[in-house]
């Protein structure tokens, strides 16, 4: 749509903060008021649709859609969100390893296991490794205590994690994104490194070079949306 606007502008809300657009308040395309926990996150959507020049974008405003997703999916459909983003430990990317060549499972082990040790810690939810793409079965109270930890999450937070974990593929990896435990250029190389491992052998097409800027770009997204939630 074209840019119908002059200016946008956090201001504080009753539950929180939120965006006007010439004075009036944003609302989500569910209707519902755009409130948001901080005024760092409040700013930072503003200045998303003040960057905004003769059309408005809905793709170039992460952000915003993330909030969005926060008020109109996560809080009126918890249960099927958590479920979902819980579901993927069952088949985490980090517990399947190749066969060969060595070099690529040296560094499998180099770079995903710190992150299972880490979550076995975290969560006392230890998952079983295997060689192959063939699906193993997880420690049924691993799976439990990961949706236990997924489903403490507040909404904001959550669709933060739905987004990291569709882009990583990997539950482990968003988990620790959104604990502090890596920054979202270390889960964006996590999540990739059998693409990346190729790559460095057969190059790189411009197909896959967009997919995964794609790909970088939600883990950031959701990366900067935790930070500012924390401000």
């Amino acid at each position: 749509m074209n840019r119908f606007y002059r200016q946008a502008e956090p201001i504080a809300a009753a539950d929180g903060f939120g965006v006007t657009l010439d004075g009036k308040p944003i609302r989500t395309p569910g209707k519902r008021d755009l409130v948001v926990p901080t005024a760092a996150l409040a700013a930072a959507i503003a200045a998303e649709w003040n960057a905004q020049q003769r059309e408005v974008r809905p793709r170039s405003m992460p952000l915003t859609q993330l909030a969005n997703t926060a008020i109109d999916r996560v809080k009126t459909q918890r249960a099927p969100v958590v479920r979902q983003i819980a579901d993927y430990a069952a088949t985490d990317l980090v517990c399947y390893r190749a066969l060969r060549p060595p070099q690529l499972a040296q560094r499998q082990q180099a770079v995903w296991q710190p992150l299972i040790d880490w979550a076995v810690l975290r969560y006392d939810a230890p998952l079983d490794i295997t060689a192959g793409v063939i699906p193993i079965a997880q420690p049924p109270a691993s799976l439990h205590a990961f949706a236990v930890a997924v489903a403490a999450l507040d909404d904001f937070v959550l669709a933060a994690l739905h987004l990291a974990t569709a882009a990583c593929g990997s539950l482990v990896i968003a988990l620790a994104l959104v604990e502090g435990r890596i920054d979202a250029e270390t889960a964006f190389a996590a999540s990739q490194l059998d693409e990346s491992f190729q790559i460095e052998f057969w190059g790189e097409d411009a197909e896959q070079a967009q997919r995964r800027q794609a790909l970088a770009a939600d883990i950031g997204a959701a990366a900067q949306f935790l930070a500012l939630l924390r401000l």
